[in-house]
């Protein structure tokens, strides 16, 4: 009995060893991963808060702010549940000013080169944007507070279950919201990523990926995903676009033909 004691502690020592050395390699192998993405960019220069926010950040991160806005205010007001676009969002911001900025560059007018930081900018805009669009109730309680709205409920209402949607208190009211978010998110940052060293998962992921995207390997990679995620958009409107030729009312077109689940069982 003693022996099968002895030998049940043994392996379970062993056991323990392989797991904290397996842990420590993991460790090791992610450590050597980030130092040598960081050694390509050791000769670089880091720049200047003006350098970071330039004209064309502001540009692409205006209209990639828009289309991100319409895209979660389709999901929020059919499902209610968003994805997380950061990744999207830094993809797209790379594509679209390495384009810009390699025009520049054949026409000889490029005076500053493209930077990891200004794609972070841009990135940090359009996820911004988006979150008010979403956190900022248009697709739920903001509109939701309105007279037409309360018109359609059966029960009794007056002026302080009533406020109208009108741009000058929406934009006050967003304010708040925002930076109300902002002051809270700066003691959770403290405590959460700086004192207990916890990983921000999309804000890691964010970051390797931007850093990833500034290296040879990286902006070929970028490449090929851009030219992936237009072909899906592409086929994904033409189908939406065929589709909406062949509907002419609520209950006609593709969308209502039983092609699988309950309605093609009742149909059969």
């Amino acid at each position: 009995m003693e022996e099968m004691v002895v030998e049940m502690s043994h392996h379970r020592w062993k056991t323990n060893k392989k797991e904290t050395e397996e842990g420590k390699g993991e460790e090791r192998s992610e450590g050597k991963t980030v130092s040598s993405m960081e050694r390509a960019f050791e000769e670089k220069r880091a720049p200047t808060w003006r350098e970071q926010l330039t004209l064309r950040a502001l540009v692409v991160s205006f209209f990639l702010s828009v289309m991100f806005s319409i895209i979660v205010m389709k999901f929020n007001l059919t499902t209610g549940i968003i994805p997380s676009l950061n990744v999207a969002a830094g993809l797209l911001g790379f594509f679209f000013i390495k384009t810009w900025t390699k025009a520049l560059e054949k026409t000889g007018l490029l005076r500053l080169p493209f930077t990891r930081q200004e794609n972070t900018v841009v990135q940090t805009c359009c996820v911004a944007a988006y979150g008010i669009a979403f956190s900022g109730g248009f697709g739920t309680y903001l509109f939701g507070m309105s007279g037409r709205i309360a018109n359609q409920a059966s029960e009794a209402n007056d002026e302080q279950n009533i406020k109208d949607p009108k741009l000058g208190w929406m934009i006050g009211f967003l304010f708040v919201v925002s930076f109300l978010g902002l002051f809270s998110l700066v003691p959770l940052r403290k405590i959460m990523i700086i004192d207990y060293k916890l990983t921000y998962p999309s804000g890691t992921a964010t970051a390797f990926l931007i850093n990833g995207f500034h290296t040879p390997e990286g902006a070929k990679l970028a490449k090929k995903q851009v030219r992936t995620l237009g072909k899906f958009f592409m086929s994904s409107f033409l189908w939406g676009f065929f589709q909406w030729f062949y509907t002419a009312g609520d209950d006609c077109g593709f969308a209502a033909f039983p092609t699988l689940g309950l309605k093609a069982y009742e149909n059969e």
